[in-house]
């Protein structure tokens, strides 16, 4: 999909056209698209296909009057009722006159800026334009850190509850989603230590504070991730070992069930042999007291059991 916008008198507009001062944007193009935007802005086909590869690691690049700015931005994924945070490359291409942007889904930072919603933003101020795409894009990891700390507390309180696979696998999948981010958040702090040092990338007065805006929100975001995971990885050895803990309870307690089982069978098994002479055979209530004495025996050995911590 491919969608031309321009900013005219703090307007967003729709173009037909490729114009001066317009931003591109792409997702998840077609071979005739990307060649569309190579032959009419005369952009390195590979820059164009960096952003498309879910696998492609973030970096700057510069080629001529062409810059490359690679970073991972953060996505949500639904998958059989689990939640998971992934992350993909998106591509910001910085020509002499547009700006340019390559996902391979639908970004939630950029649709914030397709609907017009962010403050002074135009896209003619195309330097200005890349670095509010990076802020927004540090603030969205931010609050999907916060999600993921409270999904953490809600699955712990529901295991503590009830220890059940469902919540230990989503808990398994957030830890997942932390590794993800904050992977993708060191790789993003690289990227934008060289763009504060790149001089083919100006900053302007107004958009210094921007980028160093930009840097201590991904900086507060890697440590937040880093905090979560150290919580997580802890909760996860915890209920590990609960999970082992109650295990061994009910095996202690069905051990001392089978234990006192075993004392009436042993019983009933003395007094069901075919021999003569058992004790109270010939007495009419021999029934009784057989019954009587394993009930005693098995009382004593459950106190004693009890005793112990065994029940």
């Amino acid at each position: 999909m491919l969608d031309i916008f321009k900013t005219i008198d703090d307007t967003l507009f729709t173009l037909e056209e490729i114009e001066d001062g317009a931003w591109i944007n792409l997702v998840d193009p077609t071979t005739d698209e990307i060649d569309f935007i190579e032959q009419g802005l005369g952009v390195d086909k590979d820059f164009l296909k960096a952003a498309l590869d879910e696998e492609e690691s973030a970096r700057l690049d510069v080629e001529h009057d062409q810059v490359l700015i690679l970073v991972d931005t953060p996505y949500v994924e639904k998958i059989d009722d689990h939640i998971i945070y992934e992350t993909l490359p998106m591509g910001i291409i910085l020509t002499e006159k547009n700006i340019i942007t390559v996902c391979l889904k639908n970004s939630i930072v950029l649709d914030q800026f397709e609907k017009n919603s962010i403050r002074s933003f135009s896209t003619c101020k195309k330097y200005r334009f890349l670095y509010q795409i990076l802020y927004k894009n540090a603030q969205r990891y931010l609050l999907y850190l916060r999600q993921i700390d409270k999904m953490s507390n809600y699955v712990e309180n529901q295991l503590q509850k009830s220890m059940k696979n469902k919540e230990i696998i989503q808990l398994l999948d957030l830890e997942k989603s932390l590794v993800y981010i904050t992977t993708a958040l060191k790789a993003n702090e690289i990227v934008l230590e060289k763009v504060s040092k790149m001089d083919i990338i100006k900053k302007y007065t107004d958009d210094i504070d921007l980028l160093e805006d930009v840097m201590i929100e991904n900086k507060q975001a890697i440590e937040m991730a880093n905090i979560y995971s150290g919580i997580l990885s802890i909760k996860m050895d915890a209920f590990a070992s609960i999970i082992s803990n109650n295990l061994n309870i009910v095996m202690k307690l069905l051990t001392s069930i089978t234990i006192l089982m075993a004392i009436p069978t042993m019983f009933s098994s003395f007094y069901g042999m075919n021999v003569t002479n058992i004790p109270f055979s010939q007495s009419p209530y021999g029934f009784w007291l057989v019954i009587g004495i394993s009930v005693v025996t098995a009382g004593i050995v459950g106190f004693i059991l009890a005793k112990k911590n065994l029940f």
